[in-house]
């Protein structure tokens, strides 16, 4: 794959998308299908668009999996996903390997079960050497609460003396987010014709593009992956400049 991506890198493309995983529910109940038949559904499109990025020059994928709002949904519904991410990663797991993508977690782990957290840790330290695909996935994330536990990590730093308030700038602010370790993303795609952020990667996204797309996501193909990121690769990114 690693060959492949080489020789059909999209010239201009994003090196890191973001993606609102949206509409699983809805593609569900067009089948007469309950919620959760959709995110199985999306699970599987993810191994797919996460195997179409190297071809896009994407190095960088990531997927808002589960919100800090979505504990609102029904217990049945959450039970099902926590389920299925767990189900996921056992599945997964030896696939990103060999695949050279490697995978991190970001969001608020606190409230996962203790279950769930340890095979995401695991997983994170077994892919931790590959570096052809970094997959992120938000889950227990909102871009409200990273900001607000970034604060507060902050706020102890000054405490106990190895910060100052002189010190505290954007830079000093981004290295307590969640990803600190990762570029900002330069497009931002939802799926589902919605057209709202939800609450992701709001301090990230700052000067990203948008990509509001109508197709849920469990018929989001790497083909209109790839129109999308060519559609990225044709826009004017001035970053509030002017060019003369």
């Amino acid at each position: 794959m690693a060959a492949d991506a080489k020789e059909t890198t999209l010239d201009g493309g994003p090196k890191h998308v973001a993606i609102i995983m949206d509409g699983n529910g809805r593609w569900a109940q067009k089948r007469g299908r309950p919620r959760l038949f959709g995110h199985q559904a999306g699970a599987q499109r993810v191994r797919d668009i996460v195997e179409a990025c190297p071809g896009q020059g994407v190095k960088y994928l990531t997927i808002f999996a589960f919100s800090t709002e979505n504990w609102k949904r029904t217990q049945t519904e959450v039970s099902g996903l926590m389920a299925l991410f767990r189900r996921y990663i056992v599945r997964e797991a030896r696939a990103l390997l060999s695949k050279g993508v490697r995978v991190r977690f970001i969001g608020d782990r606190i409230r996962l079960d203790e279950k769930l957290v340890a095979m995401m840790d695991e997983l994170e330290l077994l892919t931790s050497h590959n570096d052809l695909v970094h997959l992120t996935v938000a889950l227990n994330y909102g871009g409200r609460d990273e900001v607000t536990r970034a604060a507060k990590r902050l706020a102890y730093e000054i405490e106990q003396g190895r910060l100052t308030h002189k010190d505290v700038d954007a830079e000093t602010l981004s290295r307590f987010l969640d990803t600190h370790v990762l570029p900002d993303p330069d497009l931002v795609i939802r799926t589902s014709g919605e057209a709202r952020i939800s609450n992701f990667l709001l301090w990230q996204s700052a000067y990203a593009e948008y990509e509001f797309v109508d197709t849920l996501w469990p018929d989001f193909t790497p083909a209109e992956f790839a129109r999308v990121c060519a559609s990225y690769a044709s826009r004017d990114r001035r970053f509030g400049a002017v060019k003369t």
